[in-house]
């Protein structure tokens, strides 16, 4: 999402968004935020931070940073939340336009608008994963890449079906980074990082 969520730029977006201009519609009243969470983590946890989720991507701006001075200065929530929805349809790259599209867009933007911000709760550490690959990938790598065992669509990164990576290769692009993928050494232990890279190579093209 565009850092451009905070502060005057958000008055400009909200105008923006009520002459109607490219957004597609506005976002809805009632939409589903339990649904928006669980594609927020799927498809958006990787690359954002947001507290409420439990997600601590660094690829994309931190959410909660975003959006508190927004907060405070007293936007309202539908403001915020056709803020993120225009984003989701009309996103800097390496963000995809249309990462979620139609009522599953309305409800990841319902959902980041009720809870960026707000100090929600903490987000768990990577720590705190443990060592099983698949969990590891699904919170940190899932929003990215594809990997069918992993219920995983993301297309900011390759997609790991199709590459079908090497363990060695896995591990060190995991631990080092490259492009727009950042590098996962201090953040996860050298074990989560080689039980990640094993899962991955495991079950690539599966």
């Amino acid at each position: 999402m565009r850092r451009l969520v905070t502060g005057v730029p958000l008055v400009a977006a909200a105008a923006l968004l009520a002459s109607g201009c490219g957004t597609g519609g506005k976002a809805v009243a009632h939409a589903d935020t339990a649904n928006g969470q669980k594609l927020f983590t799927s498809s958006c946890g990787g690359c954002h931070t947001l507290a409420a989720a439990g997600t601590s991507g660094t690829i994309g701006p931190n959410l909660d940073d975003a959006f508190a001075p927004s907060r405070a200065q007293g936007f309202k929530q539908s403001t915020i939340q056709n803020v993120v929805l225009l984003q989701i349809r009309d996103a800097s790259k390496p963000m995809p336009d249309n990462l979620v599209t139609g009522e599953n867009a309305q409800d990841v933007a319902a959902y980041v608008a009720t809870v960026a911000g707000t100090a929600g709760a903490a987000t768990k550490p990577p720590s705190q994963l443990g060592n099983d690959g698949k969990t590891i990938f699904q919170s940190e790598c899932a929003s990215c890449h594809t990997l069918k065992a992993a219920g995983a669509t993301g297309t900011v990164g390759p997609n790991l079906d199709q590459l079908k990576p090497a363990e060695a290769i896995v591990e060190h692009q995991v631990t080092n980074g490259g492009a727009v993928m950042p590098a996962f050494k201090g953040k996860l232990t050298p074990a989560q990082i080689t039980a990640v890279a094993k899962y991955v190579s495991t079950n690539a093209g599966k």
